[in-house]
């Protein structure tokens, strides 16, 4: 086994700091991403459900890899592994025949004894067994297939039980995840024996039942060990060429563009420690769309020993927005805070309204210092994402129930109903105690939403921000070694684009004039939001109270009230849900007494900049807009309705539209059936048959 050769791995230090516990977050079984493409493991195992068959004489196969795999599965389900064997290669066909043959085949051949004071005498588990399968190659019809010669399921001794064969060399594999974990542990200075117990307890295994033996993790740790001190000086030599090629490849792109920005610290042999860079088109983007900032450290670099800090906004569609990159040496509260400096002066001092982060002490000490006027939040999906690493193990059988109760927990408005709800889950789980609930109490004013919901975060704890911002770290996160490639692939990513789903037009849904006024002003993905308050807010009656407020109640809900405080002579409106103050975007509560004060538009306030069609950072021109096939009905209507209206005014203009038309359809029929615009339009109904 050798160690794993990825250069971008998930951060799986859990923000506890205890090394013994560490991050598999949800979702996350995912490969890493890989220096070069690997080969494939074949897994030699079928699933239970799935039915084996015996090989048989003549039995084809595509290639000997396939034969080989399928053999080894049947051998595991019959108590025994393979090994392949002799080879028999000629000039035209190359190797035309494949031995593969049970474990036990043959004997061993006495070797000479070393010449030490106490010689290891290892039996051999070779006994002659006769188990075999032979392929030998043909080529049909100038296709190459392989054909199985010569099969013997007849062994000389016992076969072994699936809880027995499992430990057999053939099938004990260390999974990538799994090595991260041992190096990572071995490097804490945990002992073989320690290691294996520790990941038995994390996966919840009883002693014994992992895939593999403490001697496998010992030779794979021997395997690291030896490899890293073989190839340490080659690999610094590496690393400091290709951080260099890096540096040189950040000078060259300030000729390019003028307005790219980086920085870098060294260490005090003048090597290169930390290094950070911008585009301009990042720091225009930050100029529309840098009142909310991600910053994303999920991912670090094996090969380089670096971490990855990714800086995002959300632009007006609600997609992420590349801001600026660093890499650092550590993850330290220091590092951090070089990386916040830095990346305050790309932006010329002006600092984030909100920025949200992971869990994590250092980089909470840090905008603690730089960014004092910024308002730090956790995403409850990183949260989250922890729970299971964190209790599954602890709380058995009970945790799918306690993940309800706490997802419930994160979604409470009301702190008063979120702390008493608080104290009854942890202590109903017994996890009063518990190290990670006092982790989440540490960071207790940045994380449940009935905390951070009168803070501003532009929708950037939504399901579709957090995929945008995967889809981009993928894009760069490539099986390219080289920095300096990583540096073109984040250029490249980084730039705006239009993308088509920006340019759809939403249909109107309640014919409302305040709906009608936000369409024409707001991008499709914000229009699309508040158009859902519109509608909802027609389910919900509205009670005046003194002092210009009003009670907002649903007509079925009666428990979930909002107080809405309107000042008229100033148009300012406040919600008791804070939605407004939270996503920039109006609440259904509001809306309904805007529409009672008969407000016919939004009050300019209430549609900001940063949601408006005109922030786009690529231009949205109204000609490409595509047309909706509603939109291209009501216009025929509207011209066939003016037609028939100047048509019927006199015998002589009545001939000519009739002529004319009659003329018109006739061409019409000879144009192609389909364009790009029918293509992708279908109509709702079947009524509406005509396209644009």
């Amino acid at each position: 086994m050798k160690p794993s050769g990825n250069i971008w791995i998930r951060r799986q230090q859990c923000p506890c700091g205890d090394w013994k516990c560490y991050i598999k977050s949800d979702g996350d079984d995912q490969p890493s991403v890989s220096p070069q493409p690997a080969k494939k493991e074949k897994t030699l195992s079928l699933p239970t459900s799935e039915a084996v068959f015996t090989p048989y004489v003549g039995q084809i196969f595509k290639t000997d890899d396939e034969a080989f795999e399928y053999y080894s599965n049947f051998a595991r389900k019959n108590g025994f592994s393979i090994r392949k064997a002799r080879s028999t290669e000629s000039q035209n066909l190359g190797v035309y025949r494949r031995d593969f043959v049970c474990y036990r085949s043959g004997f061993n051949q006495p070797r000479k004894k070393a010449n030490v004071e106490h010689p290891r005498d290892r039996k051999s588990v070779r006994c002659g067994c006769d188990a075999k399968l032979y392929l030998t190659k043909e080529i049909v019809n100038n296709a190459t297939q392989w054909y199985v010669s010569q099969f013997s399921n007849v062994h000389n001794h016992e076969l072994l039980e699936d809880d027995q064969v499992r430990l057999l060399p053939a099938y004990r594999k260390i999974q990538e995840a799994d090595q991260e974990r041992i190096l990572l542990l071995s490097k804490a200075g945990f002992p073989v024996n320690r290691i294996v117990k520790l990941l038995e307890i994390e996966k919840g295994l009883q002693p014994g039942q992992l895939p593999f033996i403490e001697k496998d993790v010992r030779n794979f740790v021997r395997t690291c060990k030896k490899t890293v001190q073989e190839n340490d000086a080659l690999l610094n030599e590496k690393r400091e060429s290709d951080v260099m090629e890096l540096l040189e490849a950040c000078k060259h792109m300030t000729a390019k563009d003028a307005n790219f920005v980086y920085d870098y610290t060294t260490d005090e042999n003048e090597k290169v420690e930390n290094i950070a860079w911008s585009y301009g088109h990042s720091l225009r983007a930050f100029t529309a769309f840098g009142d909310v900032v991600t910053f994303d450290t999920s991912y670090r670099s094996i090969t380089y020993g670096l971490l990855l800090g990714i800086w995002f906004g959300i632009d007006n569609h609600g997609k992420a927005v590349f801001l600026g990159c660093v890499l650092l040496q550590e993850e330290s509260a220091h590092a951090y805070i070089w990386a916040l400096q830095t990346f305050v002066r790309f932006t010329r001092r002006r600092h984030p309204q909100t920025i949200l982060t992971d869990l994590d002490s250092g980089l909470r000490d840090a905008i603690a210092r730089e960014l004092p006027n910024t308002r730090h939040v956790i995403s409850i999906r990183h949260v989250q994402s922890k729970l299971s690493s964190w209790f599954s193990m602890i709380l058995g059988s009970q945790y799918a129930e306690f993940k309800v109760e706490f997802d419930t927990l994160c979604h409470l408005e009301s702190m008063d109903e979120f702390e008493l709800k608080w104290n009854h889950v942890i202590a109903r789980f017994g996890l009063v105690a518990d190290k990670h609930i006092a982790l989440l109490f540490s960071y207790w004013a940045s994380w449940p939403l009935s905390l951070i919901r009168g803070n501003f975060v532009a929708r950037a704890m939504t399901v579709e921000y957090s995929k945008s911002v995967i889809t981009f770290v993928k894009k760069i996160l490539t099986s390219e070694t080289s920095l300096h490639v990583f540096f073109e692939l984040v250029g490249v990513a980084s730039r705006p684009v239009k993308a088509a789903e920006n340019l759809l037009k939403v249909h109107m849904k309640t014919c409302m004039p305040i709906e009608e006024h936000a369409q024409s002003i707001l991008t499709p993905y914000a229009f699309k939001v508040l158009q859902n308050e519109i509608v909802l807010s027609l389910q919900y009656a509205m009670t005046e109270m003194a002092n210009g407020s009003y009670l907002v109640q649903h007509y079925k809900k009666l428990d979930r009230e909002c107080l809405v405080i309107w000042t008229p002579g100033d148009e300012l409106m406040r919600c008791s849900c804070k939605e407004f103050e939270h996503s920039g975007l109006l609440c259904r509560h509001s809306v309904r007494v805007l529409v009672a004060k008969n407000y016919f538009q939004l009050p300019e306030k209430y549609l900001p900049l940063r949601w408006r069609l005109e922030s786009s950072l690529v231009p949205v021109d109204d000609d490409n807009v595509p047309r909706s096939d509603n939109d291209c009905i009501q216009a025929f209507n509207s011209l066939a309705a003016s037609l028939l209206t100047e048509s019927l005014t006199s015998k002589e203009r009545f001939n000519y539209v009739n002529r004319e038309l009659s003329s018109l359809i006739g061409r019409v029929r000879d144009m192609p059936a389909v364009d790009d615009c029918a293509a992708n339009m279908a109509p709702n109904n079947g009524s509406e048959f005509l396209q644009c």
